[in-house]
């Protein structure tokens, strides 16, 4: 069964980190369409929070058409996302596993490696190239 879990020095409220690792699992298909998610009853008492934010996320997945209710019965997925195939998806995993232990390698703490990585996200989104001079590290992570 799909369980969640928190991170409470990530800055992102409970309620998104929720949503976020239902669109995520989905991506990895983790989860498909058909399965029951767990209750908001389990989810609170699990993870210790107030069941309203446990709905606050059920809601904005079901605004999203990739959850919903069934009356009596919980909330089962009903969308899906595009995700890469399971070749692309091992392939792609190794080389970020060997990243990783570069940077752990290289001494880059995890906060470190969460700022690169949104950085170089930022850049390829922008078409900026690594060393390109024609922008400062403000403009790149802003």
């Amino acid at each position: 069964m799909f369980r969640f879990r928190l991170d409470g020095s990530s800055g992102v409220p409970p309620y998104l980190q929720l949503v976020h690792q239902v669109r995520q699992s989905l991506l990895l298909g983790y989860l498909r369409p058909g399965d029951r998610l767990p209750t908001v009853k389990e989810v609170a008492v699990d993870l210790a929070i107030n069941p309203n934010t446990v709905v606050k996320a059920y809601r904005q997945l079901e605004h999203e058409g990739l959850a919903g209710g069934r009356p009596g019965q919980g909330t089962f997925i009903t969308g899906t996302l595009a995700s890469p195939s399971a070749e692309a998806s091992v392939a792609l995993r190794g080389s970020l596993e060997t990243w990783l232990r570069d940077a752990a390698e290289a001494g880059l703490s995890d906060e470190a490696i969460t700022a690169l990585i949104a950085t170089v996200r930022h850049d390829v989104a922008h078409g900026i190239r690594q060393g390109s001079g024609n922008d400062t590290m403000e403009e790149r992570v802003g």
